[in-house]
This record gives structure tokens, C-alpha cells and sequence, in this order.
């Protein structure tokens, strides 16, 4: 192509420095480098057309090697789009089986904690009740012994009291004051008794209560309605 442009352009150099005719705007031109000029050309321009369509054809097929290569890397990205889709898909299948089994795992450690911690406190409000109950009998045995005394004393000091009649008026008098001793004696220790059974029963339901709470947190709603059935039932257990 460099032939071709360069023979054009001698070309127009000839004919601008070519003489002019007189009143014309013809010139004369030297017919002999023209010619030679002119067969240059022709003999560059089959040349050039061939190395342009050698491009051209050249150029066609690179387009199809281009095109075909972005097709290949088209489908090759597809199949990996395809296939990094599939294994995400898997990931958080796997991924959320893993948390419902442990979520199941949780749940079901959290019930036989609440399962057990119930069990626990019913067995602790049990030996609470049962000493209680036995701390109960035994000062109100403590209580009917000294009352028992206080009587017996009250009617030995009577009796010894009547047998002097010097003094059966003060005998009267001392053996009812003992025996009101006696008799206030018996209340108090039967009041310490109810006194000593409310407060174990108080402390036994405030240590009910702080574990139930803890039991409603770990199972969650469920688990709160469920704790407080069994406080309620607990409940109906210790008042029957």
C-alpha cells in the first residue's frame, strides 16, 4: 500500500510542476514518467489489494476464533456459575441441618434439665415438708410433755397445798398460777411450731420460685407455660 500512495503522490508532483499552455489551463506533462509512473501503480495495486484482503480474510477469521473463544469461556463460566450454585446450595443445606439438629439437641437438653431440676424440687419440697412435719411433731410432743408437767406439778402442789389447811387459799392460788404457766407454756411452743413450719414452707417456695424461673428461661415459651403447670401442680400437691 506504501507503493501505491507513493507512485500517486510522484504522480501529482509531475503534474503540478508540469508546464502550462498559454491561455489554457492544460500543461504538458512529460509523457515518459507518467507512463513509467502510471505502470508503477499498476503493477502496486494487485499487490496491495492482495495483502488487503489478506487482512480482511485474515481479520474474519480471527472474528471467528474471538467469538468462538468468548462462547467457549460463555459456557465454561456457566458451567462454574452452575456448579458454584449447586455447592452453595449444598453449604447451606448442610448448614442448616447442622443447626436444626443442634437447635433439636439444645431443646432437648433444656427439657430434661427442666425435667430434672423439677424432679429435684419436688423431691426438695418433699424432705422440706417431711422435716417440717417432724419438727412440728416433735415440739408439739416437747410442748404436751411440759404442759403434762406443768399440770402434774400445778395438781402435786395443790394436793400438798390442800393437805395443809393453814394455806389452802395460797395452795388455790399457786396451783392456778401453775397451771396457767403451763398453759401458756403449751401455746408458745405451739406457736413456735406454726412459726417454724411457715418459714421453712416460705424458704422451700422462694427456692421453687428462683428455679422455675431459671427452667422458664432455658425452654422458652413453651418451656414457660410447661414451668409454670408444674409450680401450679407442685402448688396443688403441697396444699392437698
Amino acid at each position: 500500500m506504501y507503493r501505491v500512495f507513493e507512485a500517486l503522490d510522484a504522480l501529482v508532483t509531475v503534474v503540478e510542476e508540469a508546464r502550462g499552455l498559454p491561455m489554457t489551463a492544460n500543461c504538458v506533462v512529460p509523457r515518459g514518467e507518467v507512463l513509467d509512473l502510471l505502470d508503477e501503480l499498476r503493477d502496486a495495486i494487485p499487490g496491495e489489494l492482495d495483502d488487503a484482503q489478506d487482512v480482511l480474510d485474515h481479520r474474519d477469521d480471527m472474528l471467528s476464533r474471538a467469538e468462538q473463544r468468548a462462547d467457549e469461556l460463555t459456557q465454561r463460566a456457566e458451567e462454574d456459575a452452575a456448579k458454584l450454585t449447586g455447592d452453595a446450595q449444598a453449604e447451606a443445606d448442610r448448614i442448616l441441618a447442622d443447626a436444626r439438629e443442634e437447635a433439636e439437641q439444645l431443646v432437648s437438653r433444656a427439657r430434661h434439665d427442666a425435667e430434672r431440676t423439677v424432679a429435684d424440687s419436688r423431691a426438695q419440697a418433699q424432705d422440706l415438708a417431711d422435716r417440717a412435719r417432724a419438727e412440728a411433731e416433735r415440739l408439739a410432743e416437747s410442748g404436751e410433755v411440759a404442759y403434762r408437767q406443768a399440770v402434774a406439778d400445778g395438781e402435786a402442789e395443790q394436793a400438798r397445798l390442800v393437805a395443809q389447811t393453814e394455806v389452802v387459799q395460797a395452795a388455790h392460788i399457786e396451783s392456778g398460777r401453775i397451771i396457767d404457766a403451763g398453759d401458756r407454756e403449751a401455746q408458745r411452743l405451739r406457736a413456735e411450731c406454726d412459726e417454724y413450719i411457715d418459714s421453712a414452707l416460705a424458704s422451700f417456695e422462694e427456692t421453687l420460685t428462683r428455679t422455675l424461673t431459671t427452667v422458664q428461661r432455658g425452654r422458652g415459651q413453651r418451656g414457660r407455660w410447661s414451668a409454670v403447670g408444674a409450680k401450679d401442680r407442685i402448688g396443688t400437691d403441697l396444699l392437698s
